[in-house]
C-alpha cells in the first residue's frame, strides 16, 4: 500500500513537498548528521533523491551512496536527476535489504521512518548492514508532533507516525543500537544511534 501511494504521487512529489526554504533546512540537517568524507552511506527512503546532493557534499568525491526506496517510480525520478557522484539505486524494502552485512558507515532515513510498516524489523535490518561503530540517523525537517498531525489527515498514511521518545529508544535499543539521542523541537526531529564496535 505504501509503495502504491508513493508511486502514485512520485511525478509531482518535488513540486508539492519541497520549497526553497526546505532546501535550506535539508542543507542544515545534512551538516548535523556527522557524515565523514569518504563515507559509504545508505539513503533509505530516498524518494526522488531530494537529499542526495546534500549527502554528496558531505561525503566528497571518495564517498559512496546507495539510494534505496520501495517505490520504483520515486527511484526513477531520483535517477533522472543525473547526480554527479558515486551513487547506486536500489529498489527494495527496508525490512528486507538485499545487501551484505556491515557495509555502511552511516544509514540515513530522511522523512521516511513513519512509513516503515514493520519498524522493529526495519531497525534490525539497518543494524545488520551498518559497520561496527557505524551510525544511524533518522531525521525530519519538521517536529514529531507536526509530522504525526499531517499524516493523520491523509488517509493513505494516517497510521504512519513517529513513536514517542520512550518507544523509539526501546525499539532502537532492542535492535542493537546504543548511544541513542533524540532531538525533537519545532524545527526538526533527529534520532541518532550507533552500532557498538
Amino acid at each position: 500500500m505504501i509503495r502504491a501511494h508513493f508511486n502514485q504521487i512520485a511525478a509531482k512529489w518535488d513540486e508539492t513537498r519541497w520549497s526553497g526554504e526546505d532546501m535550506t533546512k535539508l542543507e542544515r540537517m545534512a551538516k548535523r548528521l556527522d557524515i565523514k568524507p569518504g563515507s559509504t552511506v545508505l539513503d533509505v527512503g530516498t524518494g526522488t533523491g531530494v537529499f542526495i546532493s546534500f549527502l554528496l557534499n558531505e561525503i566528497g568525491q571518495s564517498g559512496r551512496i546507495i539510494a534505496l526506496d520501495c517505490a520504483e517510480k520515486m527511484l526513477r525520478q531520483a535517477r533522472a536527476k543525473g547526480f554527479n557522484g558515486n551513487i547506486d539505486y536500489l529498489h527494495a524494502d527496508v525490512a528486507n535489504i538485499p545487501l551484505c552485512n556491515e557495509i555502511f558507515d552511516i544509514v540515513v532515513c530522511l522523512d521516511c521512518f513513519p512509513h516503515f510498516q514493520d519498524k522493529p524489523r526495519a531497525l534490525a535490518e539497518m543494524n545488520r548492514i551498518i559497520k561496527s561503530g557505524g551510525k544511524l540517523r533518522i531525521c525530519h525537517t519538521l517536529s514529531r508532533a507536526t509530522i504525526n498531525q499531517v499524516h493523520r489527515q491523509i488517509p493513505a498514511v494516517e497510521n504512519d507516525i513517529i513513536p514517542d521518545e520512550d518507544e523509539m529508544r526501546l525499539m532502537m535499543s532492542v535492535s542493537g543500537f546504543t548511544a541513542i539521542e533524540i532531538e525533537d523541537n519545532s524545527e526538526s526531529y533527529l534520532a541518532s544511534a550507533r552500532k557498538p564496535k
